[in-house]
């Protein structure tokens, strides 16, 4: 069947039409959802695959997402048979998920009864039960997040099991705007197939096997090119998590990466072990980002600006040691919903530092280092409903060689947009006073990191907030001897202290924190700056300011 060879005029083509699927599904998706989450911020991913579940194509969608959903279609293996018309659901981050809150829907696409792949949809849904609104809670174990959805069959040969989605929205709040989301991910889930079957029924079935072959070959070929245009070595770095949620104890995460011969081979021994909170990273997690690293090598070191396709083969020459029952391979019953939002971030900043050491000309300082995630449930009485909200607040990206950091952007592992104050206010019993640049947040350097994000919030009804958060105590790191970004803060203001009925005061608030809110309350939160990159000029006669922030480790081994 591999005799048959595409010429790259060919597979460039094709490359091109299995990601426009990706996208049109992403396209489908974030229009037809319910929640502000999917349908505004657009968490959500989309990819497809090939017959034997290996990554073929992906839209540009979220990093975290993207990485893990293999995974997500390999658990999905032991369903079969498929037939045409099934489509699998699941979340669990032990079987094939990243935290309980993405939900992945995965579908066998056929033509002419033969199996031509699968094709993928994972969102964020803004509510899926659990102990707290918004299924982010400051947790112990994996069942206080809410609902666990081990990999079933939603739909069978086109028939829905009613049973099993009612038993799902049963618990989780706001149970109609669940159903629109799901909704919208079986929408995607059609228009991939649909598009699919349509590419295979062009080239035909002997042609598209081999095109999705080739198309990996070839990523794997421009890879490894790439990774031997790396200084082969050792290099080592850490650093670390401000704690865990339930100590004040940071949380080291050390990387050794070992680079020879076009192969890359990542060590996380040294890491700290499993915490009994939700900073445990999966697996999945942690491949994921380090292949999200390595597909920002690609864009830098592949010469002429050629596009390399993201698919199974890139990630070929990556192996690794991920200790078991670390915060970086963690096991059941851990929580795990900030392992895939923070402990990701983290896990980049580390891979970034290592490489930085080998690349200093290529690699930047680091950004924001944080999802600033926020959930805000209740009920709402005005619209006699219960809410459930989930947002990420971008903050400064990291000074790089060639040039000054991004103000107020998403960094790394979200690649969301913002929610805007409109949409929220319109859905919402809450509303925002302030959304702004924090102005003087970035480290300075002969290149500066961008500015962190104000975003205040007050309250119209009472609710339950969680903040899972981090860079409160530890500030981004620079390199080449700039300064490091300015670390987040956060305070809550009381309505009596804003009314004036009692002695004013602001309560800080820890990166990691559940608050009940009442009607009149506000918190704002002020996200880290991206750290500068190289020595700040500064006039004759004057020196730099001494550093207050200690950078952590790297050495070269």
């Amino acid at each position: 069947m591999l005799s048959y060879k595409p010429d790259a005029a060919e597979l460039g083509i094709a490359a091109a039409l299995f990601s426009a699927i990706a996208e049109e599904m992403g396209i489908t998706l974030g229009r037809s959802a319910h929640s502000p989450n999917i349908k505004e911020r657009r968490d959500y991913s989309c990819a497809v695959f090939d017959p034997q579940g290996r990554l073929v194509a992906q839209a540009a969608h979220i990093p975290v997402h993207l990485g893990a959903m293999p995974t997500a279609v390999e658990a999905a293996m032991p369903l079969a048979p498929f037939a045409p018309g099934d489509i699998a659901i699941l979340n669990d981050p032990y079987l094939g998920g990243t935290h309980l809150p993405d939900i992945t829907l995965v579908s066998p696409v056929f033509l002419r009864r033969t199996l031509v792949g699968f094709v993928a949809a994972r969102a964020h849904h803004a509510d899926v039960g659990g102990m707290s609104p918004g299924s982010m809670p400051i947790a112990r174990e994996l069942i206080q997040e809410g609902v666990v959805i081990p990999p079933i069959k939603l739909y069978e040969r086109g028939r829905l099991n009613g049973a099993v989605l009612d038993l799902l929205l049963r618990n989780m709040r706001a149970p109609d705007e669940r159903r629109g989301d799901l909704d919208a991910q079986i929408a995607a889930q059609r228009t991939g197939e649909a598009r699919l079957q349509e590419l295979a029924g062009r080239y035909g079935l002997r042609r598209a096997s081999v095109l999705m072959a080739r198309l990996m070959d070839y990523a794997e070929h421009i890879t490894i090119a790439a990774l031997a245009a790396i200084p082969r070595g050792e290099y080592q770095f850490e650093d670390y998590l401000d704690d865990d949620g339930m100590s004040e104890e940071p949380v080291p995460i050390r990387v050794r990466l070992t680079i020879a011969w076009g192969t890359l081979h990542c060590d996380f021994t040294g890491s700290a072990a499993e915490r009994p909170s939700s900073v445990n990273a999966v697996a999945a997690v942690t491949r994921s980002s380090v292949f999200y690293v390595l597909r920002c090598l690609l864009e830098g070191l592949v010469e002429g600006g050629e596009t390399v396709p993201a698919n199974d083969g890139c990630f070929r020459p990556v192996t690794f040691k991920l200790p078991e029952r670390s915060v970086v391979n963690a096991g059941p019953p851990r929580a795990v919903s900030a392992g895939n939002v923070e402990t990701s971030q983290r896990i980049v900043d580390v891979v970034l530092g290592a490489l930085a050491q080998a690349l200093p000309d290529l690699i930047p300082a680091a950004s924001a280092g944080t999802m600033n995630n926020v959930t805000i449930g209740g009920y709402d009485a005005q619209r006699d409903r219960e809410f459930a909200y989930y947002e990420t607040i971008g903050g400064g990206a990291g000074a790089s060689p060639l040039r000054t950091g991004l103000d107020a952007v998403h960094t790394h592992m979200t690649n969301t947009m913002n929610t805007p104050a409109e949409a929220l206010e319109m859905a919402y019993p809450f509303h925002l006073l302030e959304y702004a640049v924090r102005a003087g947040s970035g480290g300075t350097g002969r290149h500066r990191g961008g500015n962190g994000i104000v975003r205040s919030y007050e309250m119209l009804a009472p609710a339950t907030v969680t903040l899972l958060a981090e860079r409160r105590r530890r500030a981004p790191w620079p390199l080449a001897g700039g300064r490091p970004g300015l670390p987040a803060h956060d305070v809550l203001l009381r309505a009596n202290d804003v009314a004036g009925n009692g002695p004013s005061s602001s309560h800080e608030i820890p990166s990691k924190a559940r608050l009940e809110l009442q009607v009149g309350d506000r918190l704002t939160i002020e996200t880290p700056g991206g750290a500068g990159w190289g020595e700040p000029a500064i006039p004759e006669g004057q020196s730099n300011p001494p550093l207050t922030h200690h950078p952590p480790s790297g050495t070269l081994c």
